[in-house]
C-alpha cells in the first residue's frame, strides 16, 4: 500500500474493484484508474482498493514496484489465493478470500472513509462494501457493470441445480441493491437493475466503460506504420476475448460463404478480398482456428495486442463487428468505446435492446440478428460495397464516441453523483 499523504479536510473515498489496470500493465480495464484520477483532480482523496492478483495476467503482482507507488491517489492491494480461469471454483473461492480480507481492511480503518464506490461484481465483495458503509453510515455507491448470476447462466442453466448453486451470487446482489444510496450503470439496464431488488428509488447515471481518446487517438498513430492493409482488401475486425459469449463461429461462417461465392462481393466489378481480422485470445479460440481451417475462411487470427496496436488495427480496418451469441446477457461492452473511436461503422449482433436501439437511432453501424450467418454475411457484402455508406456510419460512430464514451468528459457525471451524496 502507498504511504498515506497528511490528512487534510478532503473528503476520503474508497474506490473498490478486483480488476483494474495499473501502473506499466498492459492488459486491464481502466475505468476505475481513470475514475480515481479525476476524483482527485476535482479536491477529493482516493484510496484505490484492489486485488493483489491481476485478473487478466492470472498473476499475483508484485505490490513493492515503482509502479504502484506515488500515484494521485493511495493504491491498497487485498490479497487472494488467485485463479487460472474465468469462470470456475477457484475463481468463486478467491473472491470469497477476497471479501473477506477486504472486510478485515475495512474493519481495521473505521472512520477513514466518507464515501465507498465499488464495482458489482463480484457480488461478494461488494456486499462488504455494502455493509461496512451501512454500518457506518456513509454513503455506498454501486458501480453495476454485469450482471451475476444472470450471466453465469449462459454458461449452466440447469433447473432447480442452478438456482441453487447461484443463489449465493442472487443473496449478495440482491443485498447489494437494497443498501446503495445510488448506482452507476455502464448501461441503463444496469443503471436500472437494483430497482428490481428494491422498493425506494436511489440516483442514477449511466455511464459507458468508454476509453481515453486522446490514449487511443495516439496509440494509433505510433503504429499506424506497422499495419499493411492491401488496397484491394476489406477488413472486418474484432477485437476481445474469445470466449463463450462471443459468436466467433457465425462470423466465420459469413466470411466462408463470401469467400466462397464469387457473386456476393461483386467480383465481376469490384475486386474486393475479405478479411477478418480477429484480435485476442481465450479458451475457444483452438476450435474457431479450426472451424475456420475446415471451412477455408478468410480470417486471421492475431492474437493478443497491446491497446496501441488494437486501436491501429481498428483504425486500418474498414469495419468492426461487436459479436454476440443470442443467450449473451451484455449491454454495452467495454470495446464499443474503441469501436466507435475508430471511425469505422460497426457491426453488432448483440441482442440487447438498448444498445440495438442506440446503433439504429444514432446510425453508426448495421444490427444483424446473432447466429445468422447468411444474414451476417449480406451485411458485410452490403459495406464493403458502399464505401462512401461506411465513411457516414464512421463519422457518426466518432462523434458518438467523443461526446458520450471519452472518459475524460463522461465520467463527470459519476463525480457530479457522489458529490451531491456527500
Amino acid at each position: 500500500m502507498n504511504t498515506p499523504s497528511k490528512q487534510n479536510n478532503k473528503p476520503r473515498i474508497a474506490v473498490v474493484t478486483m480488476g483494474v489496470k495499473l501502473g506499466d500493465e498492459v492488459r486491464g480495464y481502466t475505468r476505475f484508474r481513470a475514475l480515481s484520477e479525476l476524483l482527485v483532480k476535482q479536491g477529493f482523496e482516493v484510496d484505490l482498493i484492489t486485488s493483489a492478483f491481476q485478473h487478466w495476467d492470472k498473476a499475483h503482482r508484485d505490490t513493492t514496484r515503482a509502479c504502484y507507488q506515488n500515484l494521485p491517489y493511495h493504491i491498497v492491494f487485498i490479497d487472494e489465493p488467485g485463479y487460472q480461469k474465468n469462470l470456475d471454483l477457484a475463481r468463486i473461492r478467491s473472491h470469497r478470500q477476497a471479501a473477506k480480507n477486504l472486510r478485515g481492511y475495512f474493519e481495521s480503518h473505521p472512520g477513514r472513509y466518507q464515501l465507498i464506490y465499488a464495482e458489482i461484481p463480484p457480488n461478494d465483495v461488494a456486499r462488504i462494501c455494502a455493509e461496512y458503509a451501512q454500518a457506518h453510515n456513509i454513503p455506498f455507491v454501486a458501480d453495476v457493470n454485469d450482471l451475476w448470476p444472470e450471466a453465469m447462466r449462459m454458461v449452466i442453466d440447469i433447473p432447480v441445480i442452478s438456482d441453487i448453486a447461484f443463489y449465493p451470487f442472487a443473496r449478495d446482489a440482491r443485498i447489494v441493491y437494497q443498501l446503495l444510496s445510488g448506482a452507476v450503470g455502464t448501461s441503463e439496464e444496469y443503471a436500472k437493475r437494483p430497482a428490481k431488488d428494491r422498493e425506494t428509488p436511489y440516483p442514477q447515471a449511466v455511464v459507458y466503460v468508454g476509453n481515453n481518446l486522446a490514449t487511443f487517438d495516439a496509440g494509433a498513430a505510433a503504429c499506424a506504420a506497422e499495419i499493411i492493409k492491401p488496397d484491394n482488401e476489406f477488413w472486418v475486425t474484432y477485437a476481445g476475448t474469445l470466449g463463450a459469449s462471443y459468436d466467433l463461429a457465425t462470423l466465420i461462417r459469413a466470411a466462408a460463404l463470401i469467400e466462397h461465392d464469387d457473386t456476393m462481393l461483386g467480383r465481376s466489378t469490384t475486386p474486393l478480398a475479405l478479411r477478418i481480422k480477429i484480435l485476442g485470445d481465450g479458451p475457444e479460440r483452438e476450435s474457431l482456428e479450426a472451424l475456420a481451417q475446415e471451412l477455408d475462411a478468410p480470417v486471421d487470427f492475431l492474437g493478443y495486442q497491446d491497446y496501441d496496436h488494437m486501436a491501429a488495427y481498428l483504425c486500418a480496418s474498414d469495419a468492426t463487428i461487436n459479436s454476440l451469441v443470442k443467450s449473451a446477457v451484455q449491454s454495452i461492452v467495454t470495446k464499443i468505446g474503441d469501436y466507435l473511436a475508430s471511425s469505422k461503422p460497426m457491426i453488432n449482433t448483440g441482442s440487447s435492446p438498448e444498445f440495438r436501439a442506440k446503433v439504429a437511432t444514432d446510425g453508426f453501424g448495421f444490427n444483424v440478428d446473432a447466429e445468422d450467418e447468411q444474414a451476417l454475411a449480406h451485411i458485410i457484402v452490403e459495406l464493403a460495397n458502399n464505401p462512401s455508406m461506411c465513411k457516414i456510419m464512421g463519422t457518426k460512430g466518432r462523434v458518438i464516441a467523443e461526446t458520450e464514451f471519452d472518459q475524460a468528459h463522461s465520467y463527470q457525471k459519476i463525480v457530479d453523483l457522489i458529490r451531491n451524496l456527500l
